[in-house]
């Protein structure tokens, strides 16, 4: 009974054991199949292959077809042609070394798709070693394989990109001590890596520092330190000397990484090379400082050309403003004497225009627009070119088409010198008894101004080239006298203007030349004539009282001009100082009213002698007028600051000296 009795008891025991092996084995085949693994075992004996997991089906292959794949034979067949070889290298080396197997291989989906897959496996062998059943796990490691692949896609753009710039690379990182240099680091100072001076076994940050220029090494460590510090980003331009003993600059910028502690632990930079940079700015500065230097000698010039004219022209137009004080002349020659006025005002102009291509040069240039009547600049520069086109039997005339009383907006000095350079260019450059026609036309609120002549006309071929400066058209090998800039200087003076300067020509046939201006409303004309004449009428004293002025002036022409002014108003009396010393001698003696002080003077010039006199207690309180041929703007601005009451230039306008007599001598 007993004995029965524990027959049941093993019974039971065994039940229930098989039962725990059944629901082991059951979660077993659950989270195989459920994982997405390939669990597979292969039994080398028989070339069969049992999968488990649902890996295949995954892959969207049927159970019937995997029965096929079930044959190690047939395995191949899903794995891409690239893998093969590497997978039977990896098992004939598995089989030989006794090494778990491992391999990464392509298997095809059902799709015709490819996914990377990692296999990982080990064996069992009989007692010769020789393999019998292996067994193992296939897992898809294709996100990883992707992930992969786009890193080295992107390290290979790094490397193109770090290629493509030509900079050198550096890196440092704390655990490993000292920096590395790339090859081009090197390069860029004419060294190769493997020259003696870089493979010696120095630090190379040592070697590097040893080529920085001695000027620049203490920026260097200075910028390097601060960054480590964290006290700003490391971007420094520095001068290295190279294996040739040149200079070359180097642009460093490089960024450190910190850790919690706020140490750092790495950093990584480049180096560009700015060596040609910096020769072409070196260049530029040059290039700079001789465009300066060619530029204050155009100044001088100018300011010297300028004064040398005005001396002249001071005695021309003088004595032609007396005259106009003489009531003793008859009509026949006050009409002369305002033609050689006029001719010394267009001399005078010309002189201006001089220094106003100067101006415009150098962007200084300055226009005032205002309303222009047309016909009036057209009358005025036909009375200036009417010589030179008699010259070569040349007829003037123009066709107003009922324009003539529009007006313009304009500059009126800047829009006649316009006009007249055109038509002293279709004069100079028409055929002899040819005509010149100036036409007016309106359109779109515009105002056209023709200039055609009948001349030779322009090649087509070279009408590109007209507006380009000391381009003459091979016009510098005729008689015509020219400098190739008229052109120029008329279009950029009509632009300021707010106008369009433009042309049309035909061989043979003439040339048309136009600039268009915008209408202005139009004005009373017989007003604006009279405003006009007020230009010749003399300004007159509006004090009685005597007064005394003293004239520094050292040439004999200026002073006998004034001494005739002066003579003519009995409540004027002149003392005259030919040399400075003499005149602040003067001044301090007799105490004049006025003193009027040229600049170029003998010994000392005026803005000396005026420094003298402002400075002296006796003489401080003493009004004085500049008078002088140095007319530039900077002239003129000097005299200002410099504690004149008034800078005028020569030559003298009558009428603006009695007006600067009366601010002075009526408070």
């Amino acid at each position: 009974m007993i004995t029965h009795d524990i027959q049941i008891s093993a019974d039971l025991s065994e039940c229930t054991d098989i039962q725990t092996l059944r629901e082991t084995v059951a979660r077993f085949q659950r989270i195989f199949s459920s994982s997405g693994y390939g669990f597979w075992e292969w039994d080398l004996r028989t070339q069969n292959i049992d999968w488990s997991g649902g890996f295949w089906e995954r892959l969207g292959y049927s159970k019937e077809e995997e029965k096929h794949i079930n044959n190690a034979n047939n395995v191949w067949e899903y794995i891409h042609p690239d893998d093969h070889q590497a997978s039977r290298d990896s098992l004939y080396e598995h089989f030989h070394s006794k090494n778990p197997f491992s391999s990464f291989y392509r298997v095809r989906m059902k799709n015709g798709d490819y996914i990377w897959t990692q296999v990982r496996a080990d064996s069992v062998r009989d007692e010769n070693g020789r393999v019998l059943i292996m067994s193992g796990v296939s897992f898809d490691v294709t996100a990883l394989k992707q992930a992969e692949e786009a890193l080295r896609e992107s390290e290979a753009r790094q490397e193109r990109i770090i290629q493509s710039s030509n900079d050198g690379i550096w890196e440092w990182y704390a655990k490993k001590g000292g920096f590395h240099f790339s090859s081009r680091c090197w390069e860029l100072i004419g060294y190769n890596a493997n020259d003696d001076e870089i493979t010696r076994g120095e630090d190379k940050l040592v070697v590097w520092r040893k080529h920085i220029h001695p000027q620049d090494l203490e920026k260097f460590d200075q910028a390097l330190a601060d960054h480590m510090a964290g006290k700003g980003p490391f971007d420094l331009e520095y001068r290295l000397i190279g294996k040739d003993k040149q200079l070359h600059w180097v642009r460093g910028r490089g960024r450190a990484s910190f850790n919690a502690e706020g140490k750092p632990i790495r950093m990584s930079g480049a180096n560009m090379d700015m060596t040609q940079i910096k020769l072409a700015e070196e260049r530029v500065i040059q290039a700079k400082v001789a465009a300066e230097k060619a530029n204050q000698a155009k100044s001088e010039f100018l300011s010297s050309m300028s004064h040398e004219l005005r001396t002249p022209l001071n005695a021309i137009l003088g004595y032609a403003q007396l005259f106009e004080y003489d009531l003793n002349l008859t009509q026949q020659q006050m009409v002369n004497v305002r033609e050689i006025r006029k001719a010394g005002d267009h001399l005078l102009q010309l002189i201006n225009d001089v220094l106003d291509l100067a101006k415009i040069e150098s962007g200084k240039m300055t226009v005032s627009l205002e309303p222009v009547l047309v016909s009036r600049i057209i009358s005025e520069a036909f009375t200036l070119v009417q010589t030179q086109a008699d010259a070569r039997s040349i007829r003037l005339y123009a066709t107003t088409n009922n324009l003539e009383s529009h007006y313009v907006i304009a500059d009126n000095v800047r829009y006649k010198q316009a006009v007249i350079n055109l038509l002293s260019n279709a004069i100079k450059y028409n055929n002899m008894g040819g005509e010149v026609e100036v036409k007016l036309q309106t359109h779109d609120k515009l105002l056209r101004l023709i200039v055609r002549d009948n001349g030779k006309g322009i090649p087509a071929n070279r009408q590109a080239e007209v507006f380009q400066p000391f381009n003459r058209l091979n016009a510098e090998f005729s008689k015509v006298e020219g400098s190739g800039v008229g052109l120029v200087i008329t279009k950029q003076l009509v632009e300021m203007m707010n106008g369009c300067l433009d042309f049309y020509s035909k061989e043979d046939v003439g040339t048309e030349f136009w600039i268009d201006l915008p209408l202005a409303t139009e004005w009373n004309q017989q007003q604006t004539e009279i405003i006009k004449s007020v230009g010749f009428t003399p300004t007159q004293l509006e004090f009685k009282q005597h007064k005394k002025v003293l004239y520094i002036e050292d040439n004999p022409t200026n002073i006998r001009l004034l001494q005739q002014f002066f003579d003519r108003h009995s409540c004027l009396s002149l003392d005259i100082a030919e040399e400075p010393f003499i005149g602040i001698y003067k001044a301090r003696s007799n105490q004049p009213d006025l003193i009027i002080l040229d600049i170029n003077l003998p010994g000392m010039d005026g803005f000396e002698a005026l420094n003298v006199l402002k400075n002296d207690p006796s003489t401080k309180h003493i009004p004085v007028v500049g008078l002088s041929a140095n007319a530039m703007p900077y002239d003129i601005e000097r005299g200002i600051k410099s504690g004149f009451f008034e800078y005028l230039t020569k030559p003298v306008d009558m009428n603006k000296l009695i007006e600067t007599l009366n601010r002075v001598f009526i408070q």
